[in-house]
């Protein structure tokens, strides 16, 4: 294992397959021993892992758990493209490369309690890794949302943890999450029974939409998703007055800030500027992002 020059939480290190997990609609949850990364990972990063031995780029995936005492990571991904696909096919007893983690992860505002943390479809990872690394943390209540059009990559079950405000048709939550004491529940616009009718972002608006000053005062949003869901989740921010943070998703060549191909328009007090999403981020605020 070697550090990765220039980046003191970054580490470059030959990392063993686990187990490689296949789910409905060619979904994979892959998990890795890498001891160093799995030391250092944060609710929100990243790592960039090699694919093939004929696939030359890294392939960047948010991490979606990580056991330090493990030494273990796990991952969410669907193999869209060439590399992950050879990915995909990477069985028990395999390496590959991992560097990682990358990025600055979610800080949870310590004066708001109440934690509403929004995912969909590539964004569901960082909120797994997020409820569990919050689950033991007494300062913080964190209720999960996910929105997803193909079948959930988890096992499922009817729901024990109430959610105040929760439409009556979201009745399944994630049976992982269960076992955490973390309450969840699931949207979808493909009609899966137990899920709510319609986006993430309109279930998470049911369940702030009732609730009165006092109690809004108490929570702050986090999310993760593609680009509609981001700034739908950031204009919902804005509705409530809601202080909201969000992890982009962007293409990356090299991951460590040296070839600026992920670069992101934000707006900071000084005027507009370009930051890059893989060290500057992932974890934006939204009002740099999506301003309104």
């Amino acid at each position: 294992m070697s550090r990765a020059p220039g980046r003191n939480s970054i580490v470059v290190e030959e990392a063993v397959v686990l187990s490689q997990t296949s789910f409905p609609a060619d979904q994979h949850v892959l998990r890795v021993r890498a001891p160093g990364c799995a030391a250092r990972a944060e609710p929100g990063s990243f790592a960039h892992l090699t694919c093939d031995a004929t696939v030359p780029m890294r392939r960047p995936l948010s991490i979606m758990r990580a056991h330090p005492q493990a030494g273990w990571l796990e991952f969410l991904y669907r193999p869209l493209g060439a590399g992950l696909a050879h990915l995909a096919r990477r069985a028990r007893g395999d390496t590959l490369s991992v560097l990682g983690p990358i990025g600055n992860g979610f800080s949870p505002d310590p004066r708001r309690s109440s934690i509403l943390a929004i995912g969909g479809g590539v964004g569901i990872p960082p909120m797994v890794f997020l409820a569990e690394r919050l689950r033991h943390d007494a300062r913080f209540e964190t209720t999960v949302l996910m929105g997803s059009e193909v079948p959930f990559p988890f096992t499922l079950g009817e729901a024990r943890i109430p959610v105040t405000g929760a439409p009556p048709g979201a009745s399944l939550s994630v049976d992982l999450l269960e076992r955490w004491g973390v309450p969840s529940r699931l949207a979808t616009r493909a009609g899966y029974a137990g899920c709510f009718d319609g986006f993430v972002t309109e279930l998470a608006r049911a369940l702030l939409a009732p609730l009165s000053s006092r109690a809004l005062d108490d929570v702050q949003l986090l999310g993760c998703g593609p680009e509609g869901m981001l700034e739908a989740t950031a204009a919902l921010a804005r509705a409530f007055d809601l202080p909201c943070q969000l992890a982009l998703e962007e293409y990356m060549a090299c991951a460590v800030g040296g070839c600026a191909g992920c670069t992101v328009l934000v707006h900071t007090p000084a005027g507009p500027a370009m930051k890059r999403v893989c060290v500057d981020g992932p974890v934006f605020d939204a009002r740099e992002v999506y301003p309104g």
